[in-house]
């Protein structure tokens, strides 16, 4: 049986089991709260009745912070679970308009996928909704739970998520390749990985790191490059390439229209590198929702055709 508590003995308020999913996953009453539209003294009572209920603390406070009982935790999937399949269950079977459809999504992407997607997905939007807005944001600094969330509404990475809420898609690969301006000292030799770890170097790391996995490869052909700078966009390393004999490693697909404008050369990486999978990240309460699901189709219609070889 789905409950094993006496239901004779006590009426139980299925919606505690939506307040206690929202409690365990945002760890904190006024997070809850926020997150269900009610006020804290609200959540604060339907968390008395989900004590009373359960035999147990569930949430106790330690310090400014509040932590799950043991109870909680072995629970909290199946409430996840329970609370996924009751908003299936009721939620209407509805035929998505688009013309109608007012909605605005937020996306996070790295600036290089914006750059080059961004133009392509507003048109298909423009056309087939008129009243959707986009609203894109850079790559955060660090890892945030800004998807689980609902404060983003899709990520394109090149990473796979950890978390077993956030659902995933491999839309696209891409490749690495080497980009310099036009004269650059290497523009008219052939690229080996000696004369590649030889020059000056230039990476993309929106935390500033001065390596990337770049140099782990180098690393298996025995060698180490000089990274002069790391800047945090793909645009900025395209404007530092104009004026100084740097070297930058891109992929390819998302940096093409950018480097045919202003007229840097691309080479060959001159080693073996994996493709680089784009990944369509977004939180699994999305998955059935049909404007979610139609952006979905959107964004990887676009990012396939950005993707794909034009030599094929």
């Amino acid at each position: 049986m789905l409950f094993s508590t006496n239901i004779t003995a006590m009426h139980l308020d299925l919606n505690l089991l939506t307040a206690l999913d929202a409690l365990l996953e945002e760890g904190s009453v006024a997070g809850a709260a926020a997150r269900l539209h009610l006020t804290q003294p609200a959540m604060s009572r339907a968390l008395g009745r989900i004590r009373r209920a359960m035999g147990d603390e569930i949430l106790v406070r330690t310090g400014r912070t509040m932590t799950p009982t043991p109870r909680a935790l072995a629970v909290q999937a199946q409430v996840h679970t329970l609370v996924q399949q009751a908003q299936t269950v009721l939620t209407p079977d509805r035929t998505l308009d688009l013309t109608t459809l007012d909605r605005t999504f937020t996306l996070r992407w790295h600036d290089a996928v914006t750059t080059a997607a961004a133009p392509g997905l507003l048109a298909r939007i423009s056309a087939q909704a008129p009243g959707v807005r986009l609203s894109l944001l850079p790559e955060a600094g660090a890892d945030t739970t800004d998807l689980r969330h609902g404060h983003v509404d899709l990520e394109i990475t090149a990473a796979t998520p950890e978390s077993p809420d956030l659902a995933h898609e491999t839309i696209a690969h891409d490749r690495l390749v080497v980009l310099m301006r036009e004269n650059h000292p290497a523009a008219t030799r052939n690229l080996t990985p000696a004369r590649y770890a030889k020059a000056a170097h230039l990476i993309v790391s929106r935390r500033g790191q001065l390596a990337d996995p770049v140099d782990d490869l180098l690393a298996e052909h025995g060698l180490h490059r000089q990274v002069r700078a790391a800047v945090p966009t793909t645009a900025a390393a395209l404007q530092c390439l104009r004026d100084n004999d740097f070297l930058v490693v891109l992929p390819e697909h998302m940096t093409r229209a950018a480097t045919q404008e202003s007229g840097l050369l691309t080479r060959p990486l001159p080693f073996p590198a994996a493709p680089i999978p784009v990944i369509m990240a977004w939180h699994q309460r999305y998955t059935g929702d049909p404007a979610h699901t139609w952006l979905r189709t959107q964004t990887r219609t676009t990012v396939t055709e950005l993707c794909a070889d034009p030599t094929r």
